[in-house]
């Protein structure tokens, strides 16, 4: 054994990996934590390139020691002096990245397709189970009055990179849209891409230090020039123009080639899960990305169609199914659970990190669940994905920042997807561009923080099998109204009273109805809304 001298022996406990063997190797800097708007003292992990460093330099010193007579005591000298001031370096290497961290939190936001307000566990649903997910939402906020920005998917999405209403991009259908026969009203000439010119989130936070990832479904714009390469983030896998795979399990175009392999998931196991694959490509970028700050961008392809899931967790919820039971789809279930099982890895692999303290998690739906062919039931909100009520837009949304947001809270203010763009943004301590989104920043380090939430307005000027036909609406607290375009019909309901959206007050509070709408009106000039227009080769059909 190399005689070891005090000071060495500190170095050595403090900072080799080799001494700890196995235990949390921690260099404890203790740095104001002040990127989450509060001050907290943050431990550091030290980076794994300076601690090999600093390893090697140790290891060589060891060698020198044992060399004889005058040659070793000169050789020794300069090894202390050169070692004292590369630790001193390395400290002040360490401490500047430990700053870094401290104001720039990990930020990981999951978008899941078409999951319905009561398709979790913690959400009501009576079969489907989502442990991960419950346990996220006992540990930060739970939002009974979530919304996505519209009943379908791409205009959603285009809100959650911009923080714009669908609307004002004027990407309001899902892409390529739904084109129905013999329609009273022509749909608008709308965009059917997400413009490059756009600062989405992601090109805000990698201008901001970030490394940014995206893994899943994009389905904003048919040419790679729309595809998230070109949106901001360094690294995109399965996103491109196709709003679901061919198949979940490998090759992921199933039996339509037309669709081709998403981007970066060509090469795979013959039966290998979308769902499951996509988690190990996320735990990867983690894994490289660990020591600097990173935004995960996980836009699960699930549980859009088609409806497919794991053999055997098909058959556990085909048991599992009672006559009482409200959701009776065992494939769907299973679907869901390999979506709760995705966030339990992501969440596992960053506490096997050391830095689930420092990662937020954002997590909701693009649009409400689809209650055509049986796939999923809303509960006592009305319809479904594709339809102008409640069930068309009401979707879970949960947020967890790490000594930030209250522990279980329980939270019926309205929030919106577009709210995460400056939420984020703050959140990361970034310049917050111009958005048509709520920063809920305030809400969150404070639950009395009163937030004055502005009315909320969806927009869509076309049809849907869901039911939709042309529509706006707009909720102002408690209240509301839509308005259908074919004739012109408002509805007014008191979702605080009456949630399934079954009790028209149109006739009974003219005056609600006639201020919602001309705020509606005045939103839809303000944002340079599109309308559909008479459709000429319309013909009204009549019974005979």
């Amino acid at each position: 054994m190399y005689d070891k001298s005090p000071l060495i022996q500190k170095f050595l406990f403090f900072v080799s990996p080799r001494t700890l063997k196995g235990v949390k190797k921690t260099i404890f800097l203790k740095v104001p934590f002040t990127g989450f708007r509060g001050k907290r003292e943050f431990c550091c992990t030290p980076a794994r390139s300076h601690l090999d460093l600093f390893d090697r330099l140790l290891s060589f010193y060891f060698v020198v020691n044992a060399l004889p007579g005058n040659f070793n005591n000169i050789i020794l000298n300069f090894m202390k002096l050169f070692l004292k001031y590369v630790l001193l370096f390395l400290i002040v290497l360490q401490l500047s990245s430990c700053t870094k961290k401290a104001q720039q939190p990990n930020i990981i936001l999951f978008f899941i397709d078409d999951m319905g307000w009561t398709d979790l566990g913690c959400y009501g649903s009576d079969l489907y189970e989502t442990p991960h997910i419950d346990k996220l939402a006992s540990e930060g906020v739970k939002f009974t009055n979530a919304y996505s920005a519209c009943t379908v998917c791409s205009p959603s999405r285009a809100a959650l990179m911009t923080g714009k209403y669908p609307a004002r991009l004027h990407l309001t259908d899902w892409i390529q849209g739904h084109k129905r026969k013999n329609a009273k009203l022509k749909i608008p000439d709308w965009q059917m891409y997400l413009d490059t010119a756009e600062v989405t989130i992601a090109k805000a936070l990698k201008k901001g230090g970030y490394s940014t990832a995206v893994f899943g479904k994009w389905h904003l714009g048919d040419e790679p020039k729309y595809w998230p390469e070109n949106h901001g983030f360094d690294v995109n896998i399965g996103g491109y123009r196709w709003g679901a795979p061919g198949s979940y399990f490998y090759p992921y175009h199933g039996n339509k080639r037309d669709k081709m392999h998403p981007p970066n998931l060509e090469s795979g196991v013959d039966g290998e899960y979308l769902t499951d694959r996509l988690t190990d490509e996320a735990i990867s970028f983690i894994n490289d990305q660990k020591d600097q700050p990173f935004f995960i961008y996980f836009p699960h392809y699930a549980v859009h169609t088609p409806i497919q899931a794991h053999d055997s967790l098909t058959r556990y919820y085909q048991g599992k199914i009672s006559n009482t039971s409200r959701h009776t789809n065992a494939t769907y279930a299973a679907m869901i659970q390999s979506v709760d099982h995705s966030v339990g890895r992501i969440r596992s692999a960053l506490a096997n990190l050391g830095i689930d303290d420092i990662t937020s998690i954002f997590f909701t739906s693009d649009n409400g669940g689809l209650e055509l062919r049986n796939i999923t039931d809303n509960g006592e909100i009305r319809a479904g994905k594709g339809s102008a009520y409640e069930g068309g837009v009401r979707v879970p949304f949960i947020a967890m920042i790490p000594g930030v947001t209250q522990i279980g809270l329980e939270s019926d203010v309205p929030v919106i997807g577009m709210d995460l763009y400056p939420t984020i943004l703050d959140l990361a301590g970034l310049e917050v561009i111009e958005n048509d989104g709520k920063n809920l920043l305030p809400f969150f380090q404070s639950s009395e923080q009163q937030i004055i939430r502005p009315s909320l307005f969806w927009h869509y000027p076309h049809y849907h099998p869901g039911g939709s036909t042309p529509y706006s609406a707009i909720r102002n607290g408690d209240y509301k109204l839509i308005e259908f375009f074919e004739d012109g019909k408002l509805e007014l309901y008191n979702l605080v009273e009456d949630i399934g959206e079954s009790n028209d007050l149109a006739a009974s509070n003219p005056e609600m109805l006639k201020k919602l709408h001309k705020e509606l009106q005045a939103w839809r000039e303000e944002v340079g809304a599109q309308y559909p227009s008479e459709n000429s080769g319309y013909e009204e059909k009549t019974d005979h």
